[in-house]
């Protein structure tokens, strides 16, 4: 399989759309991010990049608090409204009608219509150029009632979805089911054995 060398240096796939919230100067806020991810177990921590300019961050550092929402399909919109306009300039929650509540650590604001939370205590903030690379403990995670299966979380109820950078620049659900996970390796093993 021939290779080549593009420009775009950022593509590791999926990329998550998800919906970062902080109180700024006490009143709530949300920016759209893909550059995240969980980034440990024990603790449960995860990280975000947001650009070092965002008005989400200056909140995130003032309270050394945030929240990772996890849209469905549902609120495409809103996501992208989050990414595209700033909370400087206009009030995101009452344009995108969320209904924000607030968890065990009282300054990371939620959005109830995203089907899953994750309240989270900054634990570094990180200089990576031009964004900062957040840190943060989840301290809570909330999943709305309807996205459950046997009290388990159930991503075909949740309904996530992913963005895609240029030239596509577009929003995608994650798709078919290829394989059984801790599974489908296995059969390697008996090939070599049999």
């Amino acid at each position: 399989m021939a290779k080549v060398t593009v420009q775009e240096k950022r593509l590791v796939y999926p990329m998550p759309a998800f919906l970062i919230g902080a109180n700024v100067d006490g009143k709530p806020n949300f920016m759209t991010v893909a550059w995240g991810g969980i980034a440990g177990s024990t603790p449960p921590v995860v990280s975000v990049a947001l650009n070092h300019i965002r008005h989400t961050l200056r909140g995130v550092r003032q309270n050394m608090t945030f929240s990772v929402n996890v849209p469905s399909v549902d609120q495409v919109r809103e996501t992208d409204y989050c990414g595209i306009v700033s909370g400087a300039k206009a009030d995101k929650v009452e344009v995108c009608k969320f209904k924000v509540f607030y968890g065990k650590l009282e300054t990371a604001p939620l959005i109830e219509q995203c089907p899953v939370n994750l309240e989270c205590q900054v634990l570094h903030i990180l200089d990576v150029g031009s964004h900062a690379l957040v840190i943060g403990r989840i301290e809570e995670t909330y999943v709305s009632e309807e996205c459950l299966t046997d009290g388990k979380p159930d991503v075909d109820k949740i309904k996530p979805f992913a963005w895609v950078t240029s030239p596509a620049r577009r929003y995608q659900t994650l798709g078919e089911v290829v394989a059984k996970s801790h599974s489908i390796g296995l059969e390697l093993s008996k090939e070599k054995t049999g």
